[in-house]
């Protein structure tokens, strides 16, 4: 298996050989110290495996950079690693297609992992992101929740986290104190929860109160 490291610190490259070496015995690991270096390589080799490179240099086309590599070495796994963990260049990055991106940072157990689950054929997603969409999918499924409760629903929310009884409930929305009941029932089961003041404080974690 043959792997390209650029990276313009040494050290960092060193550092990133000794750590596939574990993972990998029969490996060969090239450095490039530069993108001129990197492709000159490229050009050089038959073929290079996996292909890891530093994105953060600053006159860096990243979108050209990898779409040169895909055209001219279609097989070749390629991995982005950067000092940058903000999730809108995650998601830059990720979306050309590489198999992985690896924050610099990253803890050396998580930069094992990621490299293994990569050589093997898998693709490696930062928690960062990974984090970001399921706070997006939740954000999503909590306004959804808040469009389905009905008007007396979210009114009667608002007077129970006022912490107001039932019957005054009753009294301020002008209606029985077993149409009250109804409507608490009805939203203790859209929450999913078992009381009222399990409604509360899910309402206040899910903002909709």
């Amino acid at each position: 298996m043959k792997v390209l490291i650029m990276d313009e610190q040494s050290l960092f490259r060193d550092g990133l050989s000794l750590r596939l070496k574990q993972i990998h015995q029969d490996i060969n690991i090239l450095q490039a110290s530069s993108i001129d270096e990197m492709q000159k390589i490229l050009s050089q080799t038959p073929f290079i495996d996996v292909i890891i490179f530093d994105v953060d240099l600053a006159e860096l086309n990243i979108g050209d950079v990898i779409n040169k590599i895909k055209n001219t070495n279609p097989n070749t796994k390629i991995i982005a690693t950067s000092s940058s963990e903000d999730i809108r260049n995650i998601r830059k990055i990720m979306s050309y297609d590489i198999k992985g991106y690896i924050p610099k940072k990253s803890d050396s157990n998580i930069l094992s992992g990621a490299l293994k689950l990569i050589i093997d054929g898998g693709t490696y997603i930062p928690p960062a992101l990974l984090n970001n969409s399921n706070q997006n999918q939740t954000h999503s499924q909590n306004l959804s929740l808040k469009k389905n409760l009905t008007n007396r629903q979210s009114q009667v929310l608002d007077l129970i986290a006022q912490g107001k009884s039932n019957k005054q409930i009753a009294y301020d929305m002008g209606v029985s104190e077993a149409t009250v009941k109804l409507h608490i029932n009805a939203l203790l089961r859209s929450l999913k929860v078992n009381n009222r003041t399990q409604a509360v404080i899910t309402a206040q974690k899910m903002g909709l109160i």
